[in-house]
């Protein structure tokens, strides 16, 4: 729906399945549930299903707290196609009172839209201002002494314990969010720019690397649909001549997305969770992986090319039917033939192949992998 080539699509998908972040899809993370609400609302949302992807969205952000960001899409997607039935001078919005209607109706749909999604992180934050910020409720005492102890050494907070409360409870919009983050985790603007994280900076390099070069592809590509943000009503848009793959107009809101993500990440979070913090997030780091793949290795030109703009399967093949068999799969063709591909292929499969497996070795032995 996005891509519009099949091919590319089931390349990006097999390279979800060795993603970098792969440990975290498999341990008892948040990382997988998110990535499948989140992605399924997505999809919902480009096949037109608004609201039962507003409430996938929704589930999202009960998942993770980074899935409120998500509402941009949807906002994005109602004010794109308002903007192009201006443009098309749809008879609907001739009458004045007609245009007000149709404000009127884009803004309560986009509210209560954003109020859903948003709403699961306003329970939570009421939910932990009444366990901390309210009476004592003797729920300590249910906790063994070890683990008070330990709470007392770190300086946290144990809910319901009598005594004076956490500053952000006095806070004029209290969420305790972002008071952990900043009293516990070190979290904030540059914090982390430090001699002795380097070794971290390291580890979230490739994914960095990545994630600029799909925003600089892009945009250099598009400079006129990115200066117009993709609200312009393109004439080969309307003749279904409109490019396609990564480059294609539909990946603009999704670009925009995973390159705000990768701003804020590496400059205001831990730098080291970049690498799953996008790659739950967006799908664009297997689209660009992707994308570079079939462009720039010659070993799956071979395989015929992929230029279908119609959204249609190729040479009558449904999308799953790629992956049947060992010569079908482009990621098993290219490793067996590593000694043949481009030192751009072996960078991102050993990218992608490499931190998976690091990553269960590590991860699963205690050893510092985030």
């Amino acid at each position: 729906a996005v891509l519009r080539r099949h091919r590319q699509a089931f390349l990006a998908a097999l390279l979800f399945s060795v993603s970098p972040a792969g440990v975290f899809m498999a341990a008892t993370y948040s990382e997988s549930m998110f990535a499948c609400l989140a992605f399924s609302a997505m999809w919902q949302l480009e096949k037109g299903q608004s609201w039962l992807s507003g409430l996938l969205f929704t589930l999202a952000s009960a998942a993770r707290a980074n899935g409120m960001v998500n509402a941009g899409f949807f906002l994005y997607s109602r004010g794109k196609r308002f903007a192009f039935q201006l443009q098309g001078g749809s008879a609907s919005l001739r009458k004045l009172s007609s245009l007000w209607k149709q404000v009127l109706s884009l803004a309560v749909s986009a509210a209560l839209m954003c109020a859903g999604i948003f709403l699961p992180f306003a329970l939570f934050q009421y939910y932990a201002y009444e366990r901390f910020c309210g009476p004592g409720t003797g729920l300590a005492q249910s906790i063994p002494e070890p683990l008070l102890e330990l709470a007392r050494d770190k300086g946290y907070r144990v809910a319901g314990m009598a005594g004076a409360k956490p500053p952000w409870c006095s806070q004029r919009f209290p969420v305790v969010y972002s008071y952990i983050q900043d009293t516990y985790w070190n979290v904030g603007f540059l914090r982390y720019f430090e001699l002795r994280q380097i070794p971290n900076f390291l580890l979230a390099l490739p994914v960095t690397l990545l994630g600029s070069w799909a925003a600089w592809t892009y945009v250099s590509t598009n400079p006129r649909h990115c200066l117009t943000l993709g609200l312009e009503r393109r004439k080969s848009e309307e003749r279904g001549e409109a490019r396609d793959g990564f480059c294609g107009p539909a990946v603009f809101v999704y670009l925009v997305h995973a390159t705000a993500l990768l701003v804020f990440g590496f400059s205001c979070m831990h730098v080291q969770v970049l690498t799953r913090f996008l790659g739950s997030s967006s799908p664009i780091l297997y689209w660009f992986s992707a994308h570079l793949l079939q462009e720039h290795e010659p070993l799956l030109w071979s395989t015929g090319t992929d230029n279908s703009t119609s959204g249609k399967p190729l040479q009558g093949k449904s999308p799953s039917s790629y992956g049947k068999g060992t010569s079908d799969n482009p990621v098993v063709r290219l490793l067996l033939s590593w000694r043949l591909i481009t030192p751009l292929s072996k960078s991102i499969l050993g990218f992608f192949l490499g931190y998976w497996l690091l990553g269960l070795i590590l991860h699963c032995n205690f050893f510092p992998w985030t």
